[in-house]
């Protein structure tokens, strides 16, 4: 039986005038990394979910990436952390929005699918159902990051909140930046047993407010898996994603309308998300392991692989 697996580490204006030759190689090498920790799972027969898992994870272990050890700061100069984990076999989902403190998101994400009763838990509520899961916990100190940290004493004291680099003006218009990027992570895979799943982490806008969420945790904006259709997950301006519910769209023109993984994709992204300014990209991939990197953006941070011993990471358009 075939499997696959493909991730996002974010999309944005990632061109190669914003990238040296150092950051590529570090770049490629925790992409593969990423690669590497989903593929151990799918090809010993492992579920797509705990591949998913174990991709996000690495992700969200390496500060490159916001998400995890790499989260960004909030207005108030803390790091509050959203995940959500479908499993498409049976619709099971599992989600968590402004958590602290917590080493990986998305394993608290699936602690919540499998064990809470419920599917979405947020702030001081989260952190209590973690520390009842016995779910690992990190320090301010293992979270913080220098480099995020000086992105946010650039803009603290304003009314701006930024994408992963620069950014967005939380009065509700865009200011464009040559060097934003939307700083999500994010995995989908298809098992031997033809089961897919999708996971999403982020960090969230640096100097964000009021406890803001976007889509990342929220099922069927920012990740959704069905069997009958597809995985995705998504990374982009989560306020777009969210009034879009870009997952489910894209798993309801597959349902409802016919169309394959690919047109469905290329639709939604490239079509009804442009009409909305709305930028960024998606993952996806089905239960017969056809998969899809798509984006309106100038890149995305992304790879994949699967049992026929293909494997490939890429940044540019």
């Amino acid at each position: 039986m075939s499997y696959t697996l493909v991730i996002h580490g974010g999309a944005g204006n990632i061109t190669p005038a914003i990238m040296n030759a150092t950051q590529e190689a570090e770049y490629t090498a925790a992409l593969h990394e990423s690669l590497k920790a989903g593929n151990s799972i799918l090809k010993n027969g492992g579920t797509a979910t705990d591949a998913v898992i174990a991709a996000i994870c690495s992700m969200e272990d390496n500060p490159l990436f916001n998400a995890g050890r790499g989260a960004v700061f909030t207005k108030k100069g803390l790091n509050e952390m959203d995940a959500a984990i479908m499993d498409g076999s049976n619709l099971a989902a599992g989600a968590v929005a402004g958590v602290r403190n917590i080493k990986n998101p998305i394993r608290l994400a699936s602690e919540v699918m499998l064990h809470s009763g419920h599917v979405f838990l947020a702030n001081e509520g989260a952190s209590e159902f973690a520390l009842k899961q016995g779910v690992e916990m990190a320090t301010d100190e293992y979270l913080f990051n220098q480099s995020r940290y000086d992105q946010w004493m650039e803009i603290r004291d304003t009314d701006f909140t930024q994408l992963d680099h620069k950014g967005d003006n939380l009065k509700g218009t865009a200011v464009p930046d040559t060097g934003h990027k939307f700083g999500t992570v994010g995995a989908v895979a298809c098992d031997i047993h033809g089961n897919i799943a999708a996971g999403t982490s982020t960090g969230g806008m640096t100097n964000k407010r009021f406890n803001r969420i976007g889509d990342s945790p929220v099922i069927g904006a920012g990740t959704y898996a069905n069997n009958a259709t597809c995985a995705v997950s998504c990374t982009g301006h989560g306020e777009l994603f969210l009034r879009a519910v870009v997952a489910y769209d894209v798993s309801c023109l597959m349902e409802y309308k016919g169309l394959s993984l690919h047109d469905a994709c290329e639709v939604v992204v490239k079509d009804k998300l442009v009409k909305l300014d709305g930028e960024g990209g998606l993952i996806a991939v089905n239960a017969r392991g056809d998969y899809e990197l798509c984006f309106n953006s100038a890149g995305m941070y992304r790879g994949m692989c699967n049992s026929e011993g293909k494997e490939m990471v890429a940044f540019y358009k």
